[in-house]
């Protein structure tokens, strides 16, 4: 007899804004792998260089496994679980750096991350009866 009930919903529904993340970063991650080489920003103090390809290729290999372990969660696995919640909560933190300059944008995922990161952890024994 199973014992999944409607809550499962939530881990399939974290499953899904996992992947949607994933597939988001893959996307920020090519356009910066194929696109310009540096990226200057100008801090009111002086001017600031960096290289986006390698913060590129980061992003690029975070969305690919955010993508894997989304679709692991959905299939029920329990180290996807774990995984998820250390890697959404990883997501989380770096919100943190774009606050100041996305506030409203930064303050809206790092909601979207606390729901998914509530559903895991209250919800994710679930999946497994499915």
């Amino acid at each position: 007899m199973s014992r999944a009930t409607a809550w499962v919903g939530w881990i399939w529904f974290a499953a899904l804004l996992i992947m949607a993340s994933g597939v988001l970063n893959v996307m920020t991650g090519l356009v910066a792998v194929l696109g310009r080489d540096n990226a200057y920003v100008d801090t009111g103090v002086g001017l600031v260089v960096f290289d986006v390809e390698s913060w590129g290729w980061v992003h690029l290999i975070y969305g690919v496994i955010l993508v894997l372990v989304g679709a692991c969660l959905a299939a029920g696995q329990t180290w996807a679980r774990v995984l998820a919640i250390v890697l959404v909560t990883l997501n989380l933190l770096t919100q943190f750096i774009t606050l100041p300059a996305y506030p409203v944008w930064s303050i809206i995922v790092i909601a979207i991350y606390l729901i998914v990161i509530w559903a895991l952890i209250v919800h994710g024994d679930e999946v497994r009866d499915i």
